[in-house]
């Protein structure tokens, strides 16, 4: 469903006598009475403003900035991972660098952008809610469909907080009074994850299993969000239900080609389970529909499609892992010890530039845009003249949220596109009961799933391809044939898979924590990266403070009520 712009004015109800006081008694101008609301029109025009919040969009006024808001996590789950720099150079964002160091202090503004953004949408889901209530021209079936919906978004918002704070307030329709402003300061001592449950519970058991327009959630996109909270507490045999039906409804599968998950051509595919949607040329001022979370995440100077912004660097740690060993398969403790040689201060057109002949997972040139490769349909990547400092954020680009010079998809800002997000897709499912396997010790069933993951990957017809029509490097991937006898690498090879096959989707610092590794892996990473990239010398993961981000401080002012905090800060900050 796509976003709509909605507008709302007061209208004049009547000129009174003037013999009257009565002509005090008029309806303040930009007030909307909450009765015009209650009906079809205006809860379904609720409803839309609800799924506005998917993609980070909050208000024209600057309150917060969508970049640091939508579901894509670039920043909370990819920069602040080993996945991904910051980029662009030291001075641009430095809220954004000073997460990436892991100085994460409560009053960074990004934090408070996510908490805000997610709790926007809260309020507008129980608005919806509260309005329905008193609606008249609903049929049955719609108001279930409504509520459902209502609370598959509800309980996203608030998951997506359980992920970045931990212990945040649960708000719903019950709690939440638009004219009483105290309503909504509540303790954060109590686990949320129950209610974030009940609501996507509720929706599972109600949606359909199709809907008419593409963005509306399905029973199918309910029940695989409920199964990754469930994954997140742990609670695999309540996952693993939900995830067979989703497989054995035959409703989804993996398309041919990877790079068609990435492509606004291809959005809405078979694979799709879950997408926010993306539009552009639809009307909206400065085409704020298209995917604005990634607005500066483009080559700094890419030529016709654009001149800035250079943020968004795939780590060279990230690169590394997309090395394969002679039987095709990763280099799952080895994969850091040398880097991939794109390193070089040239440009690909140079004599002297060597490209990499290595063994290389396919998947790498379809997540990270290299010199010499070619970057989509928009040419080689040149090297340097798509960097703008290579000191700073080393030599790659961000691909996989970047649309094709061939969509018709780009918005009068060509850094906006209609190039969908891919919330939750199918090789996620296989790849959560995969973990699911080798938690339960059923490690050939967790083999299984990995091989069919990337026996997609290995089709030639899925490769980044030259001009002439060749390779445009030594992709050599093949599936594991050797039984899996051994739990602790099963599940090291799981984890590895998920890497790879969801790299730059701002995921990983919510997987490495949800596995308990957070600190070892990051750790080892900044050790690394620490002789590459400067700027990250000294930095550290700290074990029990860092799993998750800390409350931000003007929302712990904000929550006084009666001059004490309801509102308590998370271990550590």
């Amino acid at each position: 469903m796509k976003k709509v712009a909605l507008i709302f004015s007061s209208v004049a109800l009547g000129i009174l006598s003037s013999c009257s006081d009565s002509f005090l008694d008029v309806q303040p101008k930009a007030a909307l009475s909450s009765t015009i609301l209650q009906n079809k029109t205006g809860v379904n025009a609720l409803l839309t403003g609800a799924y506005a919040l998917l993609d980070g969009w909050a208000t024209a006024e600057g309150a917060y900035r969508s970049y640091n808001v939508g579901a894509d996590n670039w920043v909370y789950g990819s920069v602040a991972s080993d996945d991904a720099y910051k980029g662009t150079n030291a001075g641009d964002q430095p809220p954004i660098s000073l997460i990436e160091q892991g100085n994460i202090a409560a009053d960074n503004i990004y934090f408070r952008g996510k908490w805000r953004g997610m709790y926007d949408g809260i309020a507008r889901t129980n608005d919806v809610l509260q309005n329905l209530e008193k609606a008249t021209d609903f049929t049955d079936e719609e108001r279930a469909q409504v509520i459902a919906e209502a609370r598959f978004l509800r309980g996203n918002y608030h998951f997506e907080l359980k992920k970045m704070f931990n212990m945040v307030p649960y708000i719903d329709e019950k709690t939440y009074d638009p004219n009483n402003l105290e309503s909504t300061k509540l303790p954060n001592t109590t686990d949320i994850y129950p209610k974030i449950e009940e609501d996507l519970k509720a929706a599972y058991d109600v949606l359909p299993t199709s809907q008419s327009q593409p963005g509306r959630p399905t029973k199918w996109a309910a029940g695989a969000m409920l199964s990754k909270v469930y994954l997140f507490q742990k609670k695999y045999a309540e996952a693993k239900t939900i995830l067979e039906a989703i497989v054995a409804s035959g409703k989804y599968r993996l398309v041919d080609k990877y790079h068609d998950n990435f492509q606004a051509s291809t959005n809405n595919n078979a694979e799709s389970i879950f997408e926010v949607q993306y539009s552009v040329n639809d009307g909206a001022a400065g085409g704020e529909n298209g995917n604005i979370g990634s607005t500066l995440n483009y080559p700094y100077s890419g030529g016709a499609f654009t001149t800035c912004c250079g943020f968004f660097q795939p780590s060279v740690n990230l690169a590394n892992a997309f090395k394969t060993d002679a039987n095709g398969l990763p280099l799952l403790d080895t994969f850091n010890d040398t880097d991939i040689p794109n390193d070089q201060g040239i440009e690909s057109t140079d004599p002297n530039f060597t490209p990499y002949k290595g063994n290389l997972d396919p998947r790498l040139d379809w997540t990270v845009g290299r010199r010499g490769i070619p970057f989509l349909d928009w040419g080689v990547h040149p090297g340097k003249a798509y960097i703008r400092d290579q000191t700073y954020g080393g030599p790659y680009s961000p691909k996989k949220h970047v649309s094709h010079k061939s969509d018709p998809s780009f918005a009068s800002n060509n850094r906006l596109n209609a190039n969908n997000f891919r919330m939750i897709r199918y090789a996620q499912v296989l790849l959560w009961l995969a973990e699911i396997e080798v938690e339960i010790g059923s490690l050939e069933k967790a083999r299984a799933y990995v091989n069919q993951i990337r026996a997609r990957a290995a089709k030639p017809e899925g490769f980044v391809k030259n001009a002439d029509g060749t390779p445009a490097a030594n992709y050599v991937i093949k599936e594991y044939t050797t039984p899996w006898t051994d739990q602790a690498f099963a599940r090291k090879a799981v984890r590895f898979e998920e890497r790879l096959e969801l790299g730059m989707e701002g995921n990983r610092r919510f997987d490495l924590v949800r596995w308990g590794i957070a600190a070892e892996t990051m750790n080892a990473y900044y050790t690394v990266e620490s002789t590459k990239r400067s700027y990250l010398k000294g930095s550290q993961f700290v074990k029990g403070k860092h799993e998750y981000f800390p409350i931000p401080i003007q929302e712990i002012l904000n929550s006084q009520v009666g001059g004490k905090a309801t509102l308590t800060q998370n271990n550590g900050y």
